[in-house]
Order: structure tokens, then C-alpha cells, then sequence
């Protein structure tokens, strides 16, 4: 079985504490994408937090943007030791958007300004996830919203701290096979996200992402990190769309 996440914030109308009680009974082993303050809670309730958010984090400013290195420089040199103290392992880090710059040019830059705080991480055992994001509907113009051009910025930095966060429904949107894409990259990817398409609802039998066989093949291959889920639920149950999602990746 996959390990098995869940990110807080479309939950995020049932308090924390609650919220994580009810995720450990199902069977999570961890609640993401929580800032500094919440690691502690997701611990005292045995729980990991396989991706943690940093406070100067902003999708659109990342660091295919030289004019943003420095800010997230700054922040990350502040957050990897605390995250490293709290025992949160990784750290979400952005592209941001293009704003007009090529593709060329934004690797380009991210190597530049992720090569000023890779040797921190990696002293701190810290990995920067980097999640490709679909830029066909939910976040326009967003640089890394293919996984050729993740995948290549992994190879260029060739960092263990260094790895891309894949997100199922954002690729897709945005190019379709996953398995084989998975299958053929699994070195460069550091953490999965689930949601179902379209819709970025829950990942039952209505969409069209065969979870199921994602998770078969990522125990296939040997997987030993987490999935997590970040999908919205449709219906006004919401820890029972949550309950099903782990029901389906356990199989």
C-alpha cells in the first residue's frame, strides 16, 4: 500500500485538531501543505506533514523570475532549518508565472536562483518540491505546467533536494499519460497529488483518471513516498469523498 497524505485547506472548514483525529482514524499518515505553526499540531496527533508551505511562497512569484529570487531565497533560508527541526522533510517551491519570459530563459533562471539554496537544503536533508501546475484553466500563464520541462530542470540541477511535485490532474489537463509519463521519470518526482478531472472533485468512478492503476503501478515501480490528496469535494460530506479517496488508493 501507497503511503497515504492529505492536504488541509479544501478542508479547511473543520478545525485542524479535529480535522487531523478524523484523517489518522481513516488511515492518513500525514496532513500537507501546513505553515510553520501547524507542523506541531500534525505531529502531536502522530502524523506526518509530507509537504510543508513556506510564508513567502506565491505561485506567481517563483523563481523563473529573477526579480523574486532574493525574496524566496530569503524565505527559504529562514523556513528549511525549522522545517528540518520540526521533522517536515520537504518544502514546497514554485516556477511562477512567465510573464512573458521563454521557456529557455525560465530554466534558465531557476537554475540560477534554486542553485543559490540547494546546498542549505541539502545539509538540512530538505528536499524543494516544485509542482507542475495545468495553466489551460486553473493558474494561466504559469511557467512548469509541463513535465518535460520539470523533469529537464531536475536533470540540469541534479540535487537530491531538488524534485518535482507531480500532480495528476494538473498533467492531465495538460498532456494526458500519466502511467507512462511516471513510469519513465519516477527519479525526479518527490510527491504526488490526486484530484479528479474535470473538475478537480473527487477521484471516484465520475472522471477520468484511473487512480486505481496509478497506485498499482507506483507499488509496481516500488514507490516508497506519499500520495496526497488535493481535490475540492462536490458533495457536503466531505470527510466521507476523503474516506472513499483512501479506499480507492488503497487498492
Amino acid at each position: 500500500m501507497i503511503r497515504q497524505s492529505t492536504c488541509y485547506w479544501p478542508f479547511g472548514s473543520i478545525p485542524l485538531e479535529e480535522f487531523c483525529t478524523t484523517v489518522k482514524s481513516i488511515g492518513f499518515a500525514s496532513v500537507e501543505l501546513l505553515d510553520g505553526p501547524a507542523w506541531t499540531i500534525a505531529r502531536r496527533h502522530g502524523l506526518d506533514c509530507a509537504v510543508g508551505v513556506t510564508p513567502g511562497c506565491k505561485l506567481e512569484d517563483g523563481f523563473c523570475d529573477p526579480r523574486f529570487h532574493d525574496a524566496n531565497v530569503a524565505d527559504l533560508t529562514e523556513w528549511i532549518p525549522k522545517a528540518a527541526a520540526a521533522g517536515v522533510r520537504a518544502l514546497a517551491c514554485v516556477s511562477g508565472n512567465r510573464r512573458g519570459i521563454s521557456d529557455a530563459d525560465g530554466l534558465r533562471h531557476c537554475r540560477a536562483g534554486l542553485s543559490r539554496i540547494l546546498p542549505l537544503a541539502e545539509k538540512h536533508g530538505v528536499v524543494l518540491l516544485m509542482e507542475l501546475l495545468n495553466s489551460r484553466i486553473d493558474h494561466p500563464d504559469y511557467m512548469g505546467d509541463r513535465s518535460t520541462w520539470g523533469f529537464q530542470l531536475c536533470k540540469d540541477l541534479a540535487s537530491p533536494s531538488f524534485k518535482i511535485l507531480f500532480d495528476f490532474y494538473h498533467m492531465q489537463v495538460m498532456e494526458g499519460d500519466l502511467i507512462r509519463t511516471v513510469s519513465e521519470n519516477l527519479g525526479h518526482i518527490g510527491h504526488f497529488h490526486t484530484a479528479g478531472n474535470p473538475g478537480r472533485c473527487e477521484i471516484d468512478e465520475n472522471q477520468e483518471i484511473n487512480y486505481p492503476a496509478i497506485v498499482r503501478r507506483l507499488a509496481a515501480l516500488g514507490y516508497t513516498g506519499y500520495i496526497g490528496h488535493e481535490f475540492m469535494p462536490r458533495q457536503p460530506d466531505k470527510i466521507a469523498a476523503l474516506r472513499r479517496a483512501f479506499e480507492i488508493c488503497s487498492t
